[in-house]
C-alpha cells in the first residue's frame, strides 16, 4: 500500500494536465511526474508493508500509510520552508477515516475534482509502479510488471503454480488459498 501527499503553493498554478490518474497513461503519469516534483513545496510518501496490512487490515494499513505520507510532506515543509507552518488544510480522496492521524475533510472522487489530490494518486502510484517493476525482476512468474499487483487471471494462474511469497498478503484470498493448497 503506497500513498502520497503533495502541497501545492497556494498563488501558484499546479502544472497543466493533472486529474484523476486512473484516467492517464503511464506514459501520460511518467510525464506529469517531474513537474509535480517541481511546482510542489513538499511531497511526502509512505507505505505500509504486506505484513501490516495483513496484521491490521487494509483500511487501517492505508490510513498508516497516508499518515506516514503527510509525516513527511510535513517534515520537508519544516526543513525547507523554515517558517512557522500554519495547520495543513488535509484532503482526503474517498471517505473520512478516524484511522487516519490527521484533521482532513474528505472528497469522495476527489481525484476527479481536485487538482491536488490528483497529483498525490499521480505520485502514489507511479512509486506503486516503480516498486512492481523491482518485484516483477525478482519474480518474473507472476507478471507484476503488467498488473501491478492487482489479481488478474495471469497473476492468480502463478499462485497457483508457484505458491506465493513473502510479497504476497496472506489475508488475500487466493494466496490464503495457494498456501494452504485449497
Amino acid at each position: 500500500m503506497v500513498a502520497a501527499a503533495v502541497v501545492f503553493p497556494a498563488s501558484a498554478e499546479p502544472p497543466a494536465g493533472l486529474r484523476d490518474s486512473k484516467t492517464l497513461s503511464p506514459r501520460q503519469r511518467a510525464e506529469l511526474l517531474p513537474l509535480i516534483r517541481f511546482h510542489a513545496l513538499a511531497i511526502g510518501v509512505g507505505a505500509a508493508s504486506v505484513r501490516e496490512i495483513d496484521r491490521l487490515n487494509i483500511r487501517v494499513a492505508t490510513a498508516l500509510a497516508m499518515s506516514r505520507a503527510v509525516r513527511r510532506a510535513r517534515l520537508v515543509l519544516e526543513v525547507h520552508v523554515a517558517a512557522a507552518l500554519a495547520p495543513l488544510d488535509i484532503l482526503l480522496d474517498g471517505l473520512p477515516m478516524r484511522e487516519l492521524a490527521y484533521a482532513h475533510d474528505a472528497m469522495v472522487d476527489g481525484d476527479a475534482h481536485c487538482v491536488t489530490i490528483a497529483a498525490a494518486g499521480i505520485v502514489a502510484k507511479e512509486t506503486r509502479d516503480k516498486l512492481m517493476r523491482a518485484l516483477a525482476r525478482r519474480y518474473p512468474v507472476y507478471g507484476w510488471v503488467s498488473n501491478s499487483g492487482y489479481g488478474t487471471a495471469y497473476h492468480l494462474a502463478a499462485l497457483r503454480t508457484a505458491g506465493p511469497t513473502r510479497h504476497h498478503r496472506t489475508s488475500f484470498g487466493p494466496v490464503r488459498q495457494a498456501r494452504t493448497g485449497a
